[in-house]
């Protein structure tokens, strides 16, 4: 999700589409809205001297975008050996199975209910491939199974709905919650911090350069809105949806359905910390 109200200083975003650093391609999906951005981020990546590739969230149930994302890789002179997800909305993980079917792939997912095959993903887990190494990092908070892959050789994490190239993005309660979030960007502050990762390889939108600039947007902004809720709920705004339309007035309203998910996440949190 968009937030057009969002805070001043957020990074600007770069590649939107092809290549966008030495081992990650992104192949655009043909579901633009204003939920999806530009379309859904699927993300081929391989070490440039091996034939074999990881495609991390292969997108919507779309034909045409799947085998874009097949020829793509083969393009390349890349055969998918596995495919990977960050987390389980239909945008993301829909035609997961259909691709599975066009590559004859694993689907590996936190959920599983999203697998195919024995193996999942859990915290800590190091993938690789053909000399590729992609490490697990769990950032529940979107949702309950979301997961960033951090790719060292790049400085880079793919992020999936955790962090958008452009806006903000929904804390999808009840499944979402809001003080995992914020544990989440923490943990991705820290791998700007103590891993050097400087690019966010976002699920929408564009290429992010600056990566703890990024971070720092999105705590800033949970704050912001944390604090606006906080004080629209003592002037007298009782209900999410009276929060959204007070808080979220300079927002599409085509949006404020995905809103009123965030404000019922942060109304819950300032609810158990005793502050509302």
């Amino acid at each position: 999700m968009t937030d057009a109200a969002a805070l001043p200083g957020q990074p600007r975003g770069g590649v939107l589409s092809g290549p966008a650093t030495e081992r990650a391609v992104n192949v655009l999906a043909p579901n633009a809205s204003a939920m999806t951005l530009d379309g859904t981020n699927t993300w081929i990546v391989a070490e440039p001297d091996s034939e074999l590739a990881v495609v991390i969230d292969p997108g919507p149930l779309d034909d045409t975008h799947l085998r874009s994302v097949l020829d793509t890789a083969e393009k390349a002179g890349k055969r998918i050996a596995l495919t990977l997800l960050t987390h389980g909305h239909p945008d993301h993980a829909e035609g997961a199975a259909r691709f599975a079917d066009l590559t004859g792939t694993r689907v590996r997912a936190l959920d599983p209910a999203l697998r195919l095959g024995d193996e999942g993903l859990a915290a800590g887990d190091v993938i690789g491939l053909g000399g590729l190494e992609l490490r697990v990092v769990p950032t529940p908070g979107h949702t309950a199974d979301s997961l960033c892959f951090h790719l060292p050789a790049d400085r880079a994490v793919l992020t999936g709905d955790t962090i958008l190239g452009r806006g903000t993005t929904v804390v999808a309660h009840p499944d979402g919650r809001l003080g995992d979030y914020l544990d989440s960007l923490r943990r991705l502050r820290s791998l700007t911090v103590d891993d050097g990762v400087h690019t966010v390889l976002p699920g929408h939108g564009p290429v992010l350069e600056d990566a703890q600039g990024a971070v720092e947007f999105y705590l800033a902004h949970r704050a912001h809105r944390l604090a606006q809720v906080e004080t629209a709920v003592e002037d007298g705004y009782g209900t999410p949806a009276q929060v959204v339309a007070h808080v979220y007035a300079d927002v599409d309203r085509s949006l404020w359905p995905a809103a009123e998910l965030s404000v019922r996440a942060q109304m819950d949190y300032l609810s158990e910390h005793g502050l509302i």
